[in-house]
């Protein structure tokens, strides 16, 4: 899984007028499900005829590579559904789990909007070492450590095993994700139903 961390994160924005709770947390779902909404299609994620065995170790690199930057969300379901199957022996675990995991998505990664409660401000800061916090806590007390690791590493052999063998020629990129990825320049006169092709 492509985990976001603080320093990949776009600078945040804040509205101008401070809103409810729900409503940033409504505004993160939304966030989320637009970010999902981004993944590739599985059919193209597994379709036949485009895996094959590749030339060299550089050219395995090159393709794992590139397949990375395409599929990151796949992947990062991959990892993630192999994190919650290694916890299913205790299917408690699992569900404060996906729960911490939730509320990281919700008030951390996905949040855009300064979030009130009872009429204070809780900075970035706050809320990420509560977060941090609460999640050694839980993943300490739970004793899930092992299985996690071994969950999110079957994930990510997975996810490497399928990047190394998946012939990434034809796989297309929208102008947006060319642009920001420096496969073709800003400057571009591209309409915006040219694709670029990764090559």
């Amino acid at each position: 899984m492509q985990s976001p961390s603080n320093s990949n994160r776009s600078p945040t924005t804040y509205t101008t007028i401070p809103i409810s709770g729900n409503d940033v947390i409504s505004r993160s779902f939304q966030n989320i499900s637009a970010f999902i909404s981004c993944r590739r299609p599985w059919p193209e994620f597994i379709a036949a005829g485009v895996f094959d065995r590749p030339e060299s170790l550089s050219y395995a690199g090159d393709r794992l590579r590139k397949n990375a930057n395409y599929f990151r969300l796949n992947y990062a379901i991959i990892v993630l559904t192999f994190t919650l199957l290694s916890l299913v022996g205790n299917p408690l675990c699992m569900l404060l789990i996906s729960a911490i995991f939730a509320l990281w998505l919700i008030l951390y990664f996905f949040r855009e909007d300064p979030l009130f409660v009872r009429g204070h401000h809780l900075s970035d800061r706050v809320i990420l070492v509560g977060l941090i916090a609460v999640s050694a806590v839980l993943v300490w007390f739970t004793g899930v450590v092992q299985n996690m690791i071994i969950g999110v590493g079957t994930g990510l052999v997975i996810s490497a095993v399928h990047g190394v063998f998946r012939n990434p020629d034809g796989l297309f990129l929208d102008e947006n994700e060319a642009v920001s990825r420096g496969l073709i320049g800003s400057g571009s006169a591209m309409s915006s139903d040219q694709r670029g092709v990764i090559k």
